[in-house]
């Protein structure tokens, strides 16, 4: 494969996430607000594995987009809970939240094999 097949690759990819991105905000009437790749979010990798997967998108800030993400029924309360990764690392962490991540702030993700709840959360946007 040569380079320029690599490339062209690389960018049909990321025109399928995008298309795919905005599917979802349509289908649950939300604006779509795209995150920056090279943002950071916060995740808890130290819970990986575990059921279900949550994320939670509070308004960018300071180089992050926003978006927080652990797995598991608990949100701990403990500074060191999360840990920032730019975006264009989540496909490799945490592929299951990249069809979500163009919902605007204060949008809410639960995720797990056969199960999905999305919603709205106006709280999160008063940080």
């Amino acid at each position: 494969m040569t380079l320029l097949e690599w490339l062209r690759g690389k960018q049909d990819q990321a025109r399928s996430t995008i298309d795919v991105q905005h599917q979802v905000c349509q289908r649950f009437g939300a604006s779509c607000v795209p995150v920056e790749p090279s943002s950071k979010a916060g995740i808890a990798l130290q819970t990986r594995g575990l059921q279900p997967l949550n994320a939670l998108r509070h308004p960018p800030q300071g180089g992050t987009c926003g978006w927080y993400l652990w797995w598991g029924d608990t949100l701990n309360e403990d500074p060191d809970f999360f840990q920032p990764l730019h975006v264009d690392h989540l496909p490799e962490y945490c592929a299951a939240v990249v069809p979500y991540l163009s919902l605007p702030p204060g949008w809410r993700v639960q995720v797990a094999p056969g199960h999905e709840d999305v919603w709205f959360d106006a709280a999160l946007l008063n940080v």
